[in-house]
């Protein structure tokens, strides 16, 4: 049998290293692994895209275009060319890759799953590891860059910078290594009983690997933004400490940023914990015991959500970034001249003096046909409605 003389290869061979890879070309490899974990059993692996399957490809369009859009604002923007928000284009950059893997996948799975070679099938899965990774670690590294700071009383822009493109390089490089492990050899090929169910040429143990490192790196985000916002409090709170520039002025112009980062924080772990305990499960469930395995994609799907709700909590949390979005998409019906928000309403304007001149009295209705009389207390009162 083909599979016995390749695995056999694989042991005896002394050249082992270049046997596997060989292996790594053979087309039947996957309709082996799948059927054994028991995906082949239903109609997924014979139909074509499924409507769900187009309606994710496009989500998957929108978090493209809107992760985009976010990136084209803080590049065009000087105001942002600074370390934190250079941070959080790679986190941008990181949702956007992942809606383009992600929607790669879906194009290369149900039938044409199974046309692929191992290493086609790496590549694919790999993407997704990638992309997901890097999200991971842009957080913590979006958290490290904003303790060094708070803790800091100088500034040194060189130091940040450096530290910024050391943080952004780190990100990327342990992405593409945790990525990259089943390929270079870390996976279930011939040893089915190390299979996992969800991804069956992956390794149990390499997904479990994986979650952990997640986790850890999800605890560590966790306890840095609680000493953050701990020495931000308490900066805050002190009246000496806010009266001298190094810490309280910086701790009220962050305050507003981290509050952003943090929901972007707080909304990832919603999004993606359920698959993590999913990947828990399929590390401790025997083959072909847990039928919530199988329903991998919908734990994916509301995983990639967070890459389309990052761009909308900058654009509703950052009032720079959503001017600086507006000025993008519609310069010159809402951006004035020099650069600001027009006011699109009604303005109205009273001042006292002119109230007790005319022996005016302001009259509000209740809205059931009574009017309240509204006195003039304040030296003037304006009145402006936004569109």
């Amino acid at each position: 049998m083909e599979m016995t003389s390749c695995a056999e290869s694989i042991n005896m061979s002394t050249f082992a290293f270049t046997s596997i890879y060989k292996c790594y070309h053979r087309n039947n490899v996957l309709r082996w692994h799948y059927n054994y974990t028991g995906k082949l059993n239903g109609t997924r692996y014979r139909d074509g895209l499924k409507p769900e399957s187009i309606a994710v490809l496009f989500i998957c369009f929108l978090i493209i275009v809107q992760n985009l859009i976010v990136l084209m604002a803080i590049r065009k923007n000087k105001k942002f060319h600074m370390p934190m928000y250079y941070l959080l284009g790679n986190l941008t950059l990181s949702d956007l890759l992942a809606g383009f893997t992600y929607m790669l996948n879906i194009i290369l799975s149900g039938a044409n799953t199974l046309k692929l070679t191992p290493l086609q099938w790496f590549v694919r899965e790999g993407g997704v590891f990638i992309t997901l990774s890097a999200s991971v670690v842009s957080l913590l590294a979006i958290a490290i860059e904003r303790y060094f700071t708070m803790r800091n009383t100088k500034p040194y822009p060189r130091a940040k910078r450096n530290r910024m493109f050391t943080l952004i390089a780190a990100s990327w490089a342990l992405s593409l290594l945790l990525g990259a492990l089943p390929i270079m050899g870390w996976n279930c090929l011939y040893n089915l009983e190390w299979c996992s169910t969800v991804l069956p040429l992956y390794a149990k143990s390499y997904i479990f690997f994986c979650v952990f490192v997640f986790l850890s790196i999800l605890l560590a985000i966790v306890l840095l933004y609680g000493r953050i916002f701990h020495f931000v409090k308490s900066n805050t709170q002190n009246p000496t400490c806010i009266q001298r520039k190094p810490y309280g002025h910086r701790s009220l112009k962050y305050m507003a940023l981290l509050k952003t980062v943090t929901i972007v924080v707080g909304v990832f772990i919603l999004c993606w914990m359920p698959l993590f305990v999913l990947l828990l499960m399929d590390f401790v469930c025997p083959v072909k015991e847990c039928p919530v395995l199988f329903k991998a994609d919908y734990f994916l799907g509301m995983a990639m959500l967070n890459s389309l709700i990052n761009p909308i909590i900058y654009t509703l949390t950052s009032r720079d970034i959503r001017r600086a979005i507006l000025k993008l998409l519609c310069r010159r019906c809402l951006i004035t001249k020099d650069g600001r928000v027009r006011n699109i309403g009604i303005h109205i304007s009273f001042t006292k003096t002119d109230l007790n001149r005319q022996g005016l009295e302001t009259t509000i209705s209740s809205g059931n046909a009574t009017t309240l009389p509204v006195k003039s207390i304040y030296p003037k009162l304006k009145l402006s409605v936004i569109a």
